[in-house]
């Protein structure tokens, strides 16, 4: 598993690359991007406010 991110939705508040224990979140040029080895935690999931980050079976 790991994190999807909506970028029609994300508002690049940084909140989520804030609360991630894993440093696997990185907010660059106003994009969130998710390093997909490090991303097993789902802390940011449940804290983004608008629903971008989901978590995805897919590979």
């Amino acid at each position: 598993m790991s994190v999807f991110i909506d970028h029609t939705k994300c508002l690049a508040c940084g909140g989520c690359v804030s609360v991630c224990p894993q440093d696997a979140l990185v907010l660059s040029n106003m994009v969130v991007e998710c390093d997909p080895k490090k991303s097993d935690c789902k802390v940011c999931v449940k804290f983004c406010p608008v629903g971008a980050l989901k978590i995805s079976t897919n590979p």
